[in-house]
């Protein structure tokens, strides 16, 4: 909350403002903890597949040890971790930390120049890849900093005939794996054999250590690392346990994680909060897949559910949605994107529980606002500042606005970043005192909701993933029939905004088809324009730049 307009008083229900950041010393001593109290309880479970949380302990130490013993990767070194939900997620995530490494999270979908970009700004020394993406990295890992590819098979963690079972339809009968040939490459059920029985010694760090490079576009321009540290995380996870322990009943309940462990909000909301509770976590290797996600959702009565509209409105629209057992939901989270009125107003009607909108950004680990749990939560509205932290809205002049006026959210609290990785100019251009600038548009009722009013300026949301304008129009730039290009976002019934670009042609012969193809090759396909527009020209400033806000 704003420390000029403090509306505390004034809640509808009572929401706590500060609490204790002191419980854990690192993420580790977190891990540790639960690991202690929990440890014959399942905690992640894909593909039907379980294990405890002694189990994951046992095969992260395993993999730490092939780290130490295997590599002279050292503490602070940088390790990528490029694959969808899946149980060697986790065992990377931890083993990694165990050695004292600071994990990089990578999109799987990245293409080769995306992935080029990421491990080359981040200096990462190492990846562990799932081998449907491989090929991806053959082309660029000769010219990035990487010295060690560990790759995984989907079944490497399930056992017996069945693991032997997928990876065999996988690669033969779908056909989802490229061929490779990445020199020195080590397969990562090999690296655990390997590790097993070998010494270790688990690199304690502190709460001031880095702990993830989280890319993100930032408030403009190309991808950036944002440095969070073992605290900032830490203070999210406790900020959680603040807003939502009335709805947690420790060493019970089944959390479903369909977002990717390597976006911010499943990585602190669904895998590290759940994971301090003794819960259990379903992994979705593939939401897309609606039929399969279905099934699962069948199988697996749970007590809380997170994610984006999209995702939400698609579940919404399967038949077999309805003979989904929602029973034992007590707390549906949206965040990403905006939770759109009607999508909310229908999971209510169908699930009989609320789904409640946040807001955040990897930046801030994520979680700033959200709504309340206790039954003051508004539709519409990204909710209340979480405990310990501070919203105020900066109007163009550069002073706080009044209730009710339009600004720029900026956000002071211990889950905020240590800044931009090596980038120290971008790091100070986004930060007005101790206040993080978002570049978010929102306004504040009288009682202290927050809502947005508009997005990041230029930003494009597709599905919850942020796409930046000067990304694509710099790959569309490229191509030789292209004359100039501008790209802006549009409403999309189905994926909140899509991505358009409008393009004034140096050859006639151009066509829309050849623009999308060309940045299929350059672009993750959500970043591919949806929509492609020709134009006799483009307006401009003065000074000649494109006016993306004028383009039509």
């Amino acid at each position: 909350m704003s420390e000029k307009y403090p509306w505390f008083k004034s809640y509808p229900v009572y929401v706590p403002h500060e609490v204790d950041l002191k419980k854990y010393t690192s993420l580790l001593d977190c891990f540790d903890q639960s690991i202690e109290r929990f440890r014959n309880r399942p905690v992640f479970q894909n593909m039907d597949v379980q294990i405890t949380y002694g189990e994951l302990d046992e095969l992260a130490n395993q993999f730490c040890a092939y780290l130490q013993n295997n590599t002279d990767l050292k503490k602070g070194d940088r390790i990528a971790i490029q694959m969808p939900n899946l149980l060697q997620f986790p065992v990377a995530l931890l083993g990694a930390m165990k050695a004292g490494l600071i994990v990089v999270n990578t999109n799987p979908l990245y293409t080769s120049e995306e992935m080029k970009h990421q491990f080359n700004d981040s200096g990462a020394r190492a990846v562990v890849i799932l081998e449907n993406f491989a090929s991806n990295l053959e082309k660029i890992v000769n010219d990035t900093s990487i010295d060690y590819v560990i790759t995984t098979k989907i079944g490497d963690l399930i056992p017996g005939f069945k693991g032997f079972v997928v990876d065999l339809v996988v690669k033969y009968i779908k056909k989802m794996i490229p061929p490779f040939n990445i020199k020195g490459a080590v397969n990562f059920k090999k690296a655990l054999d390997k590790g097993k029985g070998q010494k270790f010694e688990i690199n304690e760090p502190s709460r001031e250590d880095t702990a993830f490079l989280q890319y993100t576009g930032g408030t403009t321009g190309v991808s950036k690392g944002a440095v969070l540290s073992h605290g900032n995380i830490l203070a999210n996870v406790e900020q959680g346990h603040a807003w939502l322990g009335s709805l947690f009943k420790e060493g019970e309940g089944t959390i479903v994680t369909a977002l990717p462990l390597y976006h911010i909000f499943a990585l602190t909301v669904n895998f590290i909060i759940f994971f301090t509770i003794g819960a259990k976590n379903v992994l979705i290797t593939n939401p897309r897949d609606m039929k399969a996600f279905m099934k699962d959702l069948k199988k697996n009565p749970m007590e809380y559910f997170t994610g984006v509209n999209t995702l939400f409105n698609g579940m919404l629209n399967q038949p077999a949605f309805k003979k989904v057992d929602f029973s034992r939901l007590v707390l549906a989270a949206g965040g990403g994107m905006a939770v759109q009125d009607v999508v909310a107003k229908k999971w209510y009607k169908a699930t009989g529980s609320r789904l409640l909108e946040g807001y955040g950004l990897s930046e801030t680990s994520p979680v700033v606002t959200f709504n309340p749990v206790n039954g003051g939560e508004r539709i519409g509205s990204i909710g209340l500042p979480i405990p310990n932290t501070h919203v105020k809205l900066i109007g163009e002049d550069g002073n706080e606005v009044p209730p009710g006026a339009p600004g720029e959210i900026s956000v002071k609290g211990p889950q905020v970043f240590k800044g931009y990785w090596n980038l120290p100019e971008e790091t100070k251009k986004c930060f007005d005192g101790d206040y993080f600038l978002t570049g978010d548009i929102g306004t504040m009722d009288e009682d202290g909701y927050f809502r947005i009013v508009d997005r990041k300026k230029e930003m494009i949301n597709v599905s919850g993933f942020n796409v930046y304008p000067n990304e694509v129009e710099k790959v569309i730039s490229e191509h030789p029939k292209v004359l100039e290009v501008g790209v802006r976002g549009v409403p999309d019934e189905h994926s909140s905004e899509a991505v358009q670009a409008y393009v004034v042609k140096k050859d006639d012969s151009l066509t829309e088809q050849e623009v999308r193809d060309f940045c299929r090759e350059k672009l993750t396909a959500y970043k591919v324009p949806k929509h492609v527009v020709f134009r006799d020209e483009l307006p401009k400033s003065n000074v000649g730049k494109i006016l993306r806000r004028l383009l039509e």
